[in-house]
């Protein structure tokens, strides 16, 4: 993944992402990986909508999912309080640091994204699928049993 990143300015996003109320929801559980698909839709009367997808940067097995460039970057904009957007595949991707998510840093990446397009967070809303944890070790995660 990491070769297919390339950063994408606010500015280039649907102008109703800042005017209007926003529902993110993710395709598959926000505790499945370091990649959750997702997409955006206005919550007003014309149904519009723009993938979103979370990208956990930090991630590194079995390959790095972004370059040192790309991770530093990231951590910086966060560090300011803001997000890194990138376009992956035509899709919106939002680059947060860590190597996995929960409730709490989903929200704080959609509360990035809501000032990074002139949005106020509380015109955004998120709906989380809960997923299972992924396993590094390939276990089942059941001890003595």
């Amino acid at each position: 993944m990491k070769d297919a990143l390339s950063d994408l300015d606010p500015f280039d996003l649907p102008d109703w992402l800042g005017t209007s109320d926003v529902t993110w929801t993710p395709d598959t559980g926000v505790r499945t990986g370091h990649h959750v698909a997702g997409r955006l839709e206005s919550d007003g009367t014309g149904h519009e909508e723009v993938t979103c997808d979370l990208l956990a940067i930090d991630e590194a097995y079995p390959v790095p999912v972004a370059s040192d460039d790309v991770r530093k970057r990231a951590h910086q904009a966060w560090r300011h309080g803001q997000i890194l957007l990138l376009e992956h595949d035509s899709r919106l991707t939002l680059a947060v640091p860590g190597t996995s998510f929960t409730a709490d840093l989903v929200l704080d990446a959609l509360s990035r994204l809501a000032k990074a397009v002139g949005g106020s967070p509380d015109h955004f809303t998120a709906r989380l699928r809960i997923g299972v944890e992924s396993r590094r070790s390939g276990g089942s995660g059941r001890q003595g049993v």
